[in-house]
């Protein structure tokens, strides 16, 4: 009924039946191939892109020990399966001549064209540039690749071309390289090809990657299969016949195909049920391919009537298609014998695109709605990609946002106004939240789901109606990296927080240098624009609040900065000594993403306290008996005087440790008394003392600061039992 784009390794091998090399013959594999689509005179640029890249590849071989021409036109052989244009043909055959031979990106613009440069560009790696390791060269390589594909997709197309045949290829590589190229793609670039709609293409990198990382098992399930079709080729037949006469009964033509499931789906199935390859009863699944949408419905209707339908075995993906545009109705039936039988029911154009995908496009040069819409969820879909980017330090970060984002399993949930959001399994209120805007995420405080209150980790399920409730005072909880799922929530938030972090720390270090001005008898007024810009060229940095960051950090000392200031000054340091202290730096409490409370003595205001310049944590507050200060005493110049805010309303943390007489009700009395103190309990845990009449409850209290604290012991002490009451600074959070 329909035709459709296969590259699988059967079809590559028959397509060898004509000649590959040369190419530039109307007999050569990619000629007949490219015939199909392209008219003369695209031919022949493609027969001289062929011929450029042989002579610039010629001599050179590869680790099986074939000519190297061998593998781009190989890859422009898989690409010309999508019928890609032939700007494609010629960036395939083209791809590896930058990065492998003398050849420069400008050559071949002005010999083949802009279009054709920039598909190469996009598809070579950057040799010139040292990284400090192979991950950080794999994860730049491909976020260049990934940029180039948000300009053009095609690039991406001939990027699978060329991973795909890579993997046929692979077993004349050694065992360390084809277990890192396997595992790479099973991670990157099959998911990518299942998220651009790429089935077939998909599913030969996923069983070519099992193959590979996992031989043993790939093998025992090939004999498995072999072996049951025999066993099963009455039941099948019988299956078929029964689905065909149904169908033909009701006057629905359809087209009926019989498939077997490949190793790594089937693998996977067995991971997911824990069981073995003979539980597994479901490896042959029925297409049955319809004119249109009702006729779909019709079917199903029909063939339950036939089979009784598994229980929770059914998905309508016609109503709500997955994102990379998949269509189809899926149910399982319980068949002849107990036999399980999947069935999958689409119309022709779902079809085309169940296995062509986004690369329909080129295959059937249609205007069909459903491609259209595909084509839409992509660039949707790659905008998403380059905010992450935007939103990543460095290229590892991007990687790893980007695999988070790939996840193959979904859910799809409802907003207020009943538009459908797709996301990955275990995905959490706020990614739905972050999902819908970056604004709704960063503001959000919680959830209704089914009109229900929730928090915003509660995780989502299929059908769920969410909606976000956020306030303009909100901001993102550095807790939520924990439990996010998707790649834009996580880069979103991580971005926020070190904006905030930056934001923080420029204070800091801005009140610090204040400070020192100070010492110098200098308002900070008096530094001016010129002064600022030549300290700037003297530490080679790009801005004022880099330096005032580094101050913060302790990378480099508040005097010294300040005397370096000042001493562009026109006479004024040179008149006046630094008879005046450093002024005390007050602080508030834990509000500042700079300032930090130390984790070994938690200070309390009220507390005498000490800050240590950390170049990780910022500013870190220590009490003056903590044992931090002892050690590190000698580093004077990473030590600043801080005092509390007076009259603060925030609540500090404080472990009291309460010795009493092991008795019912003791437990009541106390958490009574705190209440009553106007303290919360954080934390209770009872220590009990083998033998002895006495127990010890440690609670975790909250305090507003030395004065209430002193209160609420004093009130715990008139409870008649309460032996003693100890304030215990060391402990972990």
């Amino acid at each position: 009924m329909a035709n459709t784009a296969q590259t699988s390794q059967a079809d590559l091998k028959k397509s060898h039946q004509s000649p590959l090399l040369p190419v530039d013959n109307e007999n050569s594999s990619l000629t007949k191939l490219i015939k199909a689509y392209l008219p003369k005179k695209e031919i022949e640029k493609v027969w001289e892109a062929y011929r450029y890249s042989e002579k610039s590849h010629r001599g050179q071989k590869r680790q099986s020990g074939e000519d190297y021409i061998n593998h781009p036109v190989s890859v422009a052989c898989i690409a010309a399966r999508f019928h890609l244009d032939s700007h494609s043909i010629q960036a395939a055959l083209l791809h590896d001549v930058v990065e492998d031979t003398e050849s420069t990106e400008l050559e071949i613009e002005l010999k083949f064209g802009k279009q054709v440069s920039s598909l190469v560009a996009g598809l070579s790696k950057l040799e010139k540039v040292k990284f400090q390791d192979a991950n950080e060269a794999q994860a730049e390589n491909f976020r260049k690749m990934l940029l180039a594909m948000t300009q053009d997709v095609r690039v991406i197309l001939i990027k699978l071309s060329d991973r795909l045949h890579n993997m046929q290829t692979i077993q004349s590589l050694n065992k360390n390289k084809k277990t890192r190229i396997a595992q790479e793609t099973v991670d990157i670039y099959a998911p990518i090809a299942n998220r651009l709609g790429l089935n077939n293409l998909y599913q030969e990198l996923e069983d070519l990657c099992f193959e590979v990382l996992h031989p043993v098992r790939y093998k025992t399930i090939q004999k498995a299969i072999k072996a049951s079709r025999g066993n099963r080729k009455e039941v099948i037949e019988k299956i078929l016949k029964e689905i065909s006469d149904k169908l033909h009964a009701v006057e629905i033509k359809a087209e009926i195909t019989g498939r077997e499931k490949n190793p790594a789906s089937i693998h996977r199935k067995m991971l997911k049920d824990q069981s073995g390859f003979n539980q597994i009863n479901d490896i042959y699944a029925f297409r049955i391919i319809v004119n249109n949408n009702n006729e779909c419905y019709s079917a199903l209707g029909v063939l339950h009537s036939l089979y009784n339908p598994i229980p929770g075995r059914f998905k309508d993906y016609i109503a709500i298609p997955k994102a990379n545009g998949y269509q189809s109705l899926h149910s399982t039936l319980l068949g002849p014998f107990g036999v399980p039988v999947e069935i999958q029911i689409r119309t022709i154009n779902m079809h085309q695109l169940a296995e062509a995908g986004i690369a329909a496009h080129w295959l059937y040069k249609t205007k069909d709605t459903h491609v259209t819409e595909l084509q839409q969820k992509t660039n949707q879909w790659l905008k998403r990609m380059l905010d992450i980017q935007n939103d990543s330090t460095d290229s590892l970060e991007f990687l790893e946002h980007l695999k988070v984002d790939l996840f193959p399993d979904e859910v799809y949930v409802f907003s207020p106004n009943g538009k459908i959001f797709a996301l990955p399994k275990n995905s959490s209120s706020i990614d739905f939240a972050y999902a819908v805007h970056s604004d709704v995420g960063n503001k959000a405080v919680s959830a209704k789901i089914n009109q229900v209150l929730a928090p915003l980790r509660t995780k989502l399920s299929t059908g769920d109606h969410v909606e976000i409730i956020t306030s303009t005072l909100a901001k993102p909880n550095p807790t939520w990296l924990n439990f996010v799922i998707t790649g834009k929530a996580r880069s979103q938030i991580r971005n926020y927080l070190r904006s905030a972090e930056s934001k923080d720390l420029i204070f800091l270090g801005e009140k610090m240098l204040n400070n020192a001005l100070n010492a110098f008898h200098i308002h900070s007024s008096a530094i001016k624009q010129k002064h600022w810009k030549k300290l700037i060229q003297d530490y080679h940095v790009e801005s004022k609040d880099e330096i005032l960051i580094d101050i913060a950090l302790g990378r480099k000392v508040n005097v010294m900065v300040a005397h370096q200031l000042t001493s562009s000054l026109d006479g004024v340091v040179g008149n006046k000594k630094q008879t005046k202290m450093l002024d005390v730096i007050t602080i508030k409490g834990t509000d500042s993403m700079a300032i930090k409370l130390g984790s070994c003595c938690h200070p309390i205001p009220g507390d005498p306290i000490l800050g240590y310049i950390n170049k990780e944590k910022g500013l870190v507050i220590h009490t003056h008996d903590c044992q931090i200060v002892n050690e590190l005493s000698l580093e004077h110049d990473r030590w600043v005087d801080v005092e509390w805010e007076p009259d603060s309303e925030k609540l500090f943390n404080v472990r009291l440790s309460v010795l009493v007489v092991n008795e019912r009700g003791m437990l009541g009395k106390i958490a009574s008394v705190i209440a009553d103190s106007k303290s919360n309990i954080d934390n209770v845990s009872l220590q009990d003392m083998d033998g002895s009449p006495f127990a010890t409850l440690n609670f975790v209290v909250q305090v507003r600061h030395r004065l209430h604290l002193a209160e609420v012991i004093r009130n715990l002490r008139k409870i008649t039992k309460v032996n003693k009451i100890i304030r215990n600074k060391n402990y972990k959070d």
